[in-house]
């Protein structure tokens, strides 16, 4: 690992610590607001949620979507540096003004920014649509309003529900929700398993090389054999939920012919020995590295017969085959023959158990059955009274706020994990995303925990205290409202901003009094540092990107 490599992750990690205690407010500022806990015991609290986050959050999707913010050919370390740099100096700036912006978004900017500076010094002046990918910046944009929309609704309904007299009418809203969410939860789930399984047969990466090679018949040939195989194992999803992983991979190894995704993973392994990406994209900015792009694609296109081969000879003859072909040293040939033991059964169902959401809706459950047996416990067991009342939205604060800890260390970690994929993948130390290393999770979950244990204490008032005044019934609608649209856009795989969803949670919870509870001149400031946060980030990063580059 070079020492680039290292500093990124470093920072990527200083970045993460910073969210944590930049964001801090997003978890505890309504229940700190509302004196339930200590400013300090509820950034203990939030910060043990963050970090029980690592263990619920299987499928890092948006950490996917932000290590594909630019496209392949734009990113480099340099560039992922400038966008880290550039992101810890406006959250800095943010903080110390007090200004509840998106972390999420900054870093996103940042990277975009940086990623257009390095394609104009490299290539002049292109289409921006060239260089980022649309598709992910997009629905990041979308969600600006959407997430804080969705986080208003949802808040405003719960609260109307809570404060409903009706308790059979209260009771049935409960079960109706529940089940609706259980649903769309499910149904997202069914679409993760297909995703996911798209993506293990290479479904999607064929098709984008068709798109940009649409005569090349070798490459329509293997988009129409991968199609093929999907919708030939798609059939054996329908009984994951009841039967499990292995029953399900079990049939496809069975039935399918994954032949040809076995030769791909032994061709993945042969290009990170030649760092065969990085040879890309150098002859992609530099002509005059074309002969040596070539070269190295010349020895990889020598290994096949050993690819096809690998059946008859097995790993262990087929890597000592091949090692021997690339001319490699003897330590090299050892961690090659290391690296070449490839189980597709394990991978295909990796893949396919990370689309498992079912612990995130039995939560949810868990959380809706709670409130009911605490609202029939309050007003039909025991005679309700104001002081018992307040004291029953104080103890449900705990469990709304733990969930929404929950999502936000869920959503906000695995954005830095995006960074250091992708800083990965470009220095060759893996292939592709999925292959990122156990410890980089754990590390990002690490750091975001440990940055919320140090607060944010100059934002905790804007959120707190500045939008509307928030009760301890007020602050379980918001906080609850607030962690259903993390666990959703999660699945999703969309990198929605905390900040922007409790907040729009707030007002949501403020609006359901009166309109003019809410203070919306500070609302629109807030929209205001909203919307300018990635154009911003990103000029900074380009200017970062341009210091770097005249050093």
């Amino acid at each position: 690992m070079t020492s680039m490599v290292i500093l990124i992750i470093v920072l990527a990690l200083v970045f993460d610590y910073i969210n944590g205690f930049h964001d801090a407010a997003n978890s505890i500022a309504t229940i700190v607001s509302t004196k339930v806990l200590t400013p300090f015991q509820a950034v203990l609290w939030a910060a043990m949620f963050n970090f029980v986050a690592f263990f619920m959050f299987k499928d890092h999707a948006v950490a996917n979507t932000i290590s594909k913010t630019v496209a392949e050919n734009y990113i480099t370390l340099d560039v992922i540096l400038s966008g880290l740099l550039a992101a810890i100096f406006w959250n800095l700036l943010t903080w110390w003004f007090g200004i509840p912006s998106s972390s999420s978004h900054t870093l996103i900017g940042g990277f975009a920014g940086a990623a257009i500076m390095h394609a104009f010094m490299e290539k002049g002046m292109m289409p921006i649509s060239q260089i980022v990918e649309s598709d992910s910046i997009m629905k990041t944009i979308y969600f600006i309003f959407l997430a804080p929309i969705i986080g208003m609704l949802l808040s405003a309904y719960i609260t109307l529900v809570t404060i409903s007299r009706k308790m059979w009418l209260k009771l049935s809203f409960i079960a109706v929700s529940s089940v609706a969410l259980f649903l769309i939860f499910d149904y997202y789930m069914g679409v993760k398993l297909e995703e996911n399984l798209s993506k293990f047969y290479r479904v999607d990466k064929y098709k984008k090389e068709w798109k940009k090679h649409p005569d090349d018949l070798k490459i329509k040939a293997n988009y129409d054999l991968a199609v093929q195989h999907f919708e030939e194992s798609k059939p054996f999803l329908e009984e994951y939920k009841s039967k499990g992983s292995e029953y399900v991979v079990q049939n496809i190894i069975s039935h399918v012919d994954v032949s040809d995704i076995q030769i791909n993973k032994q061709r993945e392994v042969v290009e990170k020995i030649l760092r065969f990406g990085a040879l890309k994209k150098d002859a992609f900015f530099d002509t005059s590295k074309i002969a040596v792009y070539e070269a190295a694609k010349e020895k990889i296109h020598t290994c096949q017969p050993e690819f096809e081969n690998l059946s008859n000879i097995g790993d262990s003859a087929t890597a000592v085959a091949i090692s021997s072909k690339l001319s490699l040293g003897d330590k090299e040939r050892i961690k090659f023959i290391d690296a070449y033991k490839i189980d597709v059964a394990k991978s295909l169902r990796k893949d396919l158990e990370k689309a498992d959401n079912r612990t995130l809706s039995y939560i949810m459950m868990v959380m809706f059955a709670l409130f009911a047996g605490i609202y029939i416990y309050v007003e039909k067991i025991k005679v309700p009274t104001a002081a018992k009342m307040n004291n029953m939205f104080k103890k449900l604060q705990l469990l709304s706020s733990a969930a929404f800890s929950l999502g936000h260390g869920g959503s906000d970690a695995q954005k830095v994990m995006g960074i250091i994929g992708a800083a990965m993948i470009a220095s060759g130390q893996i292939i592709d995303f999925k292959e990122i290393p156990n410890w980089v999770p754990l590390a990002c979950y690490t750091a975001i925990a440990l940055g919320t244990l140090s607060g944010g204490w100059k934002i905790v008032k804007t959120m707190g205290t500045k939008i509307t005044k928030v009760t301890p019934l007020e602050g379980v609608g918001a906080e609850t409202a607030g962690a259903i649209t993390l666990f959703l856009t999660a699945q999703m795989g969309v990198p929605v901003s905390t900040t922007h969803t409790i907040t729009g949670s707030i007002i949501g919870v403020g609006a359901t009094k009166r309109l003019s509870a809410v203070r919306w001149g500070v609302t629109r400031s807030l929209l205001f540092a909203w919307i300018v946060t990635i154009p911003i980030s990103a000029l900074v990063a380009a200017l970062v990107y341009l210091v770097l580059c005249l050093i």
